[in-house]
Formats: structure tokens, C-alpha cells, sequence
């Protein structure tokens, strides 16, 4: 798989993309750091490690440009797992050494991201192995340790177990939790979490897809019907039917009442039924008074009791960057389209010609939050914004390999072009602005009408078409 070799290129005359896309790409480069012999993307702007909620997801997105470093970011996380099956929660440097941090669960944006790359990476039957051992054991040392009072229901000890730094809901909880059992004497934790429950929901949902891949029908069964117990319990005990959404139960087993995003982190992970998806999305998703803000997707609803518009590193309110990187997959779980172009573009808008790419943006204004970590400059350079930008360029504009398919955009606006290359193939749209052609191996491969969102074979056969703007006609589409 290290032999993958991949690129991409992207011109247009949209002036806004015209300045984003390349200080993204030459941002990203910046924060490209070597982790020992291997070189890793990090988080940057001021955070200097690979988190597990960030780094494995945007390293898979940067493996369309460098598929090397995108690949470490996945395979250090899987090095560096404990004996007892727990996964770093983030790893750093520390003088000169490559050291691997159990003091929090930082999120797991981790098995689907991992799987991507074994794809695009020429499906190394070893590196799947590594994968399936590696989600395995996490999984076992989830249920063996995380569920301290035995309700059938996993745990967050600490804020930083979903990477919520600061969040108002966590009450008096520590922000990191270095023990193998619960905090004593805390106000909220440990709480049955919908994020610690999904941890488990993705890793067996893709095993069981990893099962499928090595042809072991019984195994992905049994992992299909883990992963099904999983998610009936997230609808049995935090779904709250009346209200439409998730709600965390803190240490009394009693619901939190603050409306949280989070339940749109359940569709990243997918644990949550389609029917449910559904009513969180038209009921608080799209809801300009709750999350559909000007810049939307704060972190807790802007009507709620305990929002806060707060500047600093924190998940009590602002939009954050993170969370439009995690919404395309989560959106794309559920097919909600539509909405992918309409969040893409405020990003961007409000990332603006300054090309600020910080951690967090004010969800009334859009305005940035220049967060300054102590003892480092401003924020210019925040990964998850820049990586957010090319992928949903990507998506938007362009080309995405995706798990043995191709997903071509051609959303209308200014002229472009996009090029995406792997191992000596090469795949490209041009869009006049107001439809595509599409070329494989310079052939041209089809014709589409403006705002579709084509999916094809990497040969260029089609296999469906979907809108990204709601009028848009889905039949203008010609095979060539």
C-alpha cells in the first residue's frame, strides 16, 4: 500500500476557490511533521499531535493528495494500541520520542476512514487483517471497561472522551481521565454516552463489512448483529422519541435536557436508524432557530439554556470546523445531499479571501474565533478547516475515489477543472459552470447537467445519479 502514489489538481475561475484551495494545500504542507521514521499529518493550528477524532478521518481525506502520510495517520493509531486493546486517544513527540496518550478517548473518527484506505490503497489483504485485529480488541476492551455500571449502556468518564473541550453539559467532569475506572464524585459523569455507544457501532459495522471483503459469511453476520444490538440500545435509552433527537443520561441515569449536535455525530458513525436520521434532520438539523444558523451547525442548539457564543476553544456553541468535516460522511450515510453544497459553500464564505482557517466560527456572523494555544501564534492553519475546503471541493467540483467507485460533482458557478490522479490513472472533470464532462484515462466516459452528484465504476460506467440542489435534473446524464 505505501507504493500508492496519488494527486491531485484543481484549477477554476471561482476567485474565491481560486485562493482557498491552493492555502489550503500549501497550509496542509506545513503541517506534515515526522512522527519517527514516519511522516503524519497533524492537526495544526497550535495542535502539534494526531488526534484519534481528527487525524485517521483527515488523513484519509489528504491521502487523495499524499497517500503515504494519509495512510500513517491510521496505521500509527493501530501500532500503538495497548495490550489490553485500547487505542491512543492522541499521539505526540515528546522530546524526540513518538509517544503514544491513554489519558482520553479524543473521539473515533477511525474504522470507516481506516477501511477507505485500504481501498484506495490497492486492498492489502495484510493491512485488512491489521485493521480487523485492531477493531476487534478495541471493541472487546470498550465492553469490558466502559460500561462500569452495567446497563448496557458505554461511558464517557471525561470531556475530552468526545473531544467536547470545555462543553457546559459535562458539568464538573475532568477534562482528561487517565484511570481504568470511572471519576468518583462528579456531578454528570460517567454518562451513557451516544458517542462512546457509536465507537462500538462503527467498529463492528465495519468489521462486518471487513468480513464480507474476506468472504467469511458467519463472521459478518455476527458482526452485523453486534453492531444491530448496538444500535437498539442507542434507540431504546438516549433516543428520546418526543424531542427528536439523542440525549446523553449522566451518572443517575437521568437524560441530559441540552440539545447537542451530537446526534448528528451518530449519522457520521451511522448508528442511528434512517427513520430517526430523518426527524433529527428536518426537526433541529435544518431548523434556523436550533442548528441551521447563519453559519449553521453549532455545537448545541442557539435556543438552548446552555449555548454559549463563546470564542475560545470551546463545544458549548460555536461552529466548528471539525464538525462540517464530519458532516459530509454523515449526511452522505443518509443520503441527505442537498445539504452538502449549501454547507460547503458557507464554509468557504466564511473562511473567506483571508483564507482563515481556525477551529471555530461564530454561528450568527460566521465571524472566525482566532484561538490563540498558549505559547503559540494565531490559528492560520487549523487542518480540519482546510481539509473541510478540499473535500468538499472535491465533492462540489470534483472527483473523490471512494471505496472502489468514483463520485463526480458538478455543481453549477464559475469554470474548473479538477484532475485526480492514483498509480498512473487519471480522472478528470471539466465543468463549464453550467454542466461536466467526464474523462477517464482521457476518455471522455459521460455528460452531466449541473448539480448532480454522479457515482460511477472506476471506469467511468455509471451507477447512479443524486441532486445536490433539489431541481436539479437527475436523468442529465449521457454515457459516452
Amino acid at each position: 500500500m505505501n507504493t500508492t502514489v496519488t494527486g491531485v489538481r484543481f484549477e477554476t475561475a471561482d476567485p474565491l476557490l481560486a485562493k482557498l484551495v491552493p492555502q489550503a494545500e500549501q497550509k496542509c504542507l506545513r503541517n506534515i511533521k515526522s512522527f519517527g521514521p514516519d511522516q503524519v499529518l497533524v492537526e495544526g493550528g497550535g495542535y502539534e499531535k494526531i488526534w484519534l477524532e481528527t487525524q485517521p478521518m483527515g488523513g484519509a481525506m489528504y491521502a487523495s493528495r499524499n497517500f503515504a502520510v494519509g495512510l500513517n495517520n491510521s496505521l500509527l493509531f493501530m501500532r500503538h494500541q495497548r495490550a489490553d486493546g485500547r487505542i491512543p486517544g492522541s499521539i505526540a513527540v515528546i522530546d524526540g520520542t513518538v509517544t503514544p496518550q491513554f489519558n482520553k478517548f479524543q473521539g473515533f473518527c477511525f474504522p470507516a476512514p481506516a477501511l477507505d484506505l485500504y481501498y484506495l490503497g490497492g486492498r492489502d489483504p495484510e493491512y485488512l487483517e491489521q485493521l480487523k485485529t485492531t477493531l476487534e480488541r478495541f471493541d472487546d476492551y470498550l465492553w469490558r471497561v466502559r460500561d462500569s455500571d452495567g446497563d448496557g449502556c458505554l461511558e464517557s468518564w471525561c470531556k475530552y472522551d468526545t473531544g467536547e473541550d470545555h462543553a457546559m453539559r459535562y458539568g464538573d467532569a475532568p477534562d482528561p481521565w487517565e484511570e481504568e475506572t470511572p471519576p468518583q464524585g462528579c456531578a454528570v459523569v460517567p454518562m451513557a454516552s451516544m458517542d462512546v455507544m457509536s465507537f462500538s457501532y462503527s467498529a463492528r459495522d465495519t468489521l462486518a463489512q471487513i468480513a464480507r471483503i474476506q468472504d467469511d459469511g458467519a463472521a459478518a453476520a455476527r458482526w452485523m448483529a453486534a453492531a444491530a444490538q448496538v444500535r437498539e440500545k442507542i434507540v431504546a435509552y438516549l433516543w428520546d422519541d418526543a424531542r427528536g433527537a439523542c440525549f446523553d443520561r449522566d451518572k443517575n441515569h437521568l437524560p441530559q435536557s441540552v440539545l447537542t449536535h451530537n446526534t448528528l455525530r451518530c449519522m457520521y458513525w451511522n448508528s442511528l436508524p434512517a427513520p430517526l436520521a430523518a426527524r433529527f434532520v428536518k426537526e433541529h438539523l435544518c431548523n434556523p432557530e436550533e442548528f441551521w444558523t447563519p453559519m449553521p451547525l453549532p455545537s448545541v442548539a442557539v435556543n438552548d439554556p446552555l449555548f454559549r457564543n463563546v470564542t475560545t476553544n470551546n463545544w458549548s456553541g460555536q461552529s466548528e470546523a471539525l464538525t462540517y468535516q464530519r458532516a459530509i460522511r454523515a449526511l452522505e450515510n443518509y443520503g441527505y445531499y442537498t445539504l452538502i453544497p449549501e454547507l460547503g459553500r458557507k464554509l468557504m464564505e466564511a473562511i473567506g479571501p483571508e483564507c482563515r482557517f481556525v477551529q471555530q466560527y461564530d454561528p450568527f456572523t460566521g465571524a472566525p474565533s482566532v484561538i490563540c494555544e498558549p505559547g503559540q501564534p494565531p490559528q492560520d492553519a487549523y487542518g480540519p478547516a482546510m481539509l473541510s475546503v478540499l473535500e468538499y471541493t472535491a465533492r462540489l467540483y470534483g472527483v473523490s475515489l471512494v471505496r472502489g467507485t468514483v463520485v463526480w460533482g458538478s455543481c453549477s458557478g464559475a469554470p474548473c477543472r479538477y484532475t485526480q490522479t492514483r498509480n498512473g490513472r487519471r480522472w478528470e472533470i471539466v465543468n463549464s459552470g453550467r454542466g461536466a464532462e467526464a474523462f477517464v484515462d482521457g476518455r471522455k466516459v459521460f455528460t452531466a447537467g449541473p448539480d448532480l452528484r454522479i457515482t460511477t465504476d472506476e471506469d467511468g460506467n455509471i451507477l447512479r445519479a443524486d441532486r445536490y440542489r433539489a431541481d436539479a435534473d437527475v436523468n442529465a446524464v449521457t454515457q459516452h
